[in-house]
C-alpha cells in the first residue's frame, strides 16, 4: 500500500483508513485508484478482521474532485466514461469487502464522500458531521441509489431535491446511523464497536458479510434458505466447535487467522 493520500495502518486486527488529501480530502482520480487499491490489499490480509474508514483534519470527504471533474468535457473520447467506472468501483469495492468496514464521520460527507459512508456497513459521526447531497447546486447529478438504500424516501427526496446538509444529530435521532458523539471521542466510540467485531471468528465474520451482502436484494423465502446454508457451512468450520465449547465453558473464545 503507497499511503500517500490513503494512509492505512493495521492494530489488533483492525485496519484504520485515513484519507489525507488536504483540505477536504476530495476524491480525485488518484485518489479513488488509491483507495480501490487499499481495499482490495485489505481483503486478502491476513489478520485483519475489520476496518475504520475516516477522514484527516475537518472533514470526511467533501466529495468529487471538481477541478478536475469540470475538465473531464475537454478530455480525450472516453475519459468521461472512465471516470464514471472508477467512481462506482470507490462504493462497490467498499460495499463487497469481506470484512465489516465503519465509517467514522469526523466532518462534513458530501456527494461522493457521503457515499463512501453509506457504502460502509454501519456509520458513527462526530457532532461536527453533515451529511449531504449537494450535486443540484453544482451541476451535476448522482447519489440516489446509495442513499435510497439507508435513508427513507422523503429524506432521501429532499436532500437530493434541496441539497439540504442534514446535521449527523439528526440522523442518530432518526436511527439511521449508530452514534453522534463529541468529536475527541469519535473515533474511540468506531475503534469499541470495531474491537469487537475482530474479536470474532474470521470465517463467522465473512459468512456473516456475505449473508448482508448478499439477502438485502433476495425475497424472504430464498435469502432465508440462503443462511440456512451459510449456517450450515459455519458449523462445519473448528471456529464453530471452538465457540460451542467457550460457550459452555464460559471463557472467552480463542479464534485464529485462519479461513
Amino acid at each position: 500500500m503507497r499511503n500517500e493520500l490513503i494512509k492505512t495502518e493495521i492494530t489488533d486486527h483492525v485496519a484504520v483508513i485515513t484519507m489525507d488529501a488536504p483540505p477536504v480530502n476530495a476524491q480525485s482520480r488518484a485518489f479513488m485508484e488509491e483507495l480501490i487499491e487499499v481495499f482490495d490489499a485489505l481483503n486478502e490480509t491476513p489478520g485483519v478482521r475489520c476496518i475504520v474508514l475516516t477522514g484527516a483534519g475537518k472533514c470526511f470527504s467533501a466529495g468529487a474532485d471538481i477541478k478536475s471533474r469540470a475538465k473531464l468535457a475537454d478530455g480525450v473520447p472516453g475519459d468521461t466514461y472512465r471516470h464514471l467506472r472508477r467512481a462506482r468501483e470507490v462504493g462497490f469495492v467498499i460495499m463487497e469487502m469481506n470484512v465489516p468496514v465503519i465509517a467514522a464521520v469526523n466532518g462534513p460527507a458530501l456527494g461522493a464522500g457521503m457515499g463512501l459512508a453509506i457504502c460502509s456497513d454501519m456509520i458513527v459521526a462526530s457532532t461536527n458531521a453533515v451529511f449531504g447531497l449537494p450535486e443540484i447546486d453544482i451541476g451535476l447529478m448522482g447519489g440516489v441509489r446509495h442513499t435510497m438504500r439507508v435513508f427513507p424516501m422523503s429524506l432521501t427526496r429532499r436532500m437530493v431535491l434541496t441539497g439540504w446538509r442534514v446535521p449527523a444529530a439528526e440522523l442518530y435521532r432518526r436511527g439511521l446511523i449508530e452514534a453522534c458523539v463529541a468529536p475527541e471521542d469519535l473515533m474511540d466510540t468506531a475503534m469499541e464497536i470495531a474491537r469487537n467485531i475482530a474479536s470474532k471468528s474470521p470465517a463467522a465474520i465473512r459468512l456473516a458479510k456475505r449473508a448482508l451482502n448478499t439477502v438485502e436484494t433476495m425475497g424472504l423465502k430464498d435469502g432465508y434458505r440462503f443462511e440456512q446454508n451459510l449456517t450450515v457451512e459455519m458449523t462445519r468450520h473448528p471456529d464453530s466447535k471452538e465457540a460451542m465449547r467457550a460457550f459452555m465453558e464460559k471463557r472467552p473464545a480463542v479464534f485464529g487467522d485462519g479461513l
